[in-house]
């Protein structure tokens, strides 16, 4: 059960700073708190429910007896599920329904306090800036609309990331055969995997050999991609280290 130790949101800036806050806490248990996480949720409990809290840590527990409750609940019952289903599909699932319990909480408060329709919009284009849990745990983040319009290139740069427009992939060689160009007209293809697929994945390009990868291929997720400038391949790698 949570027990509210923090003042009552009561401001937009208010209520996105207690929105950040439980985020924070409920990506520590998904990804680096993952082991505890999993152990916590025994399958053999009662219905527990992930709690994220404002001061970024999480706690999982007995949904609150209190009806109505003080807050929106979590989905109830995530430990039945634990080992029905693969861990990654698991915590997946998990990290939908924490994504839609942070936006409950926080329109919630915006309702509660009597936001207005600018203040509604605020908040929500706030909380929009950042990636979603699901997004985060997944690595599986989609580029925005607006990032893809502004772009006339196959290709742009984004704190040094590329990212490609799977519309229109980067062109091959010249000398390639007709087989390949036709492989061109479907998309890009991973450098690791071969595969034209997951047009709605997050792909990086080697800054070296200008090829594309799945970034679940080559272990990069978009969280890892904001921090690298300049991105060299697991081949362009090794092929660096090897020169005298």
């Amino acid at each position: 059960m949570e027990v509210i130790t923090h003042p009552t949101p009561r401001t937009v800036e208010e209520v996105f700073t207690d929105f950040r806050g439980r985020r924070a806490g409920l990506i520590k248990a998904l990804t680096t708190d993952m082991v505890k996480f999993y152990q916590t949720c025994d399958p053999e409990k009662e219905n527990l429910c992930l709690y994220g809290l404002p001061n970024e840590t999480w706690e999982v527990n007995l949904p609150v007896e209190e009806v109505p409750p003080e807050l929106p609940e979590p989905a109830l019952g995530i430990n039945f599920a634990r080992d029905g289903m693969q861990e990654k599909d698991w915590v997946s699932l998990v990290a939908v329904h924490s994504d839609s319990w942070l936006l409950s909480v926080a329109f919630y408060f915006g309702a509660r306090f009597g936001f207005g329709k600018n203040e509604r919009k605020k908040l929500f284009q706030m909380i929009n800036e950042l990636p979603t849990i699901f997004e985060i745990v997944t690595g599986n983040a989609k580029q925005s609309k607006d990032l893809s319009a502004n772009n006339n290139s196959s290709k742009t740069k984004s704190n040094g990331v590329k990212v490609p427009k799977m519309s229109s992939p980067p062109p091959k060689e010249e000398d390639e055969s007709e087989d390949e160009d036709e492989d061109d007209e479907q998309g890009a293809v991973c450098g690791a995997c071969g595969d034209s697929d997951g047009t709605d994945e997050f792909w990086i390009c080697c800054d070296a050999c200008e090829k594309w990868f799945h970034g679940k291929c080559v272990k990069i997720t978009p969280a890892k991609a904001e921090h690298i400038k300049h991105y060299k391949c697991p081949s362009c790698s090794s092929n660096k280290r090897a020169r005298p």
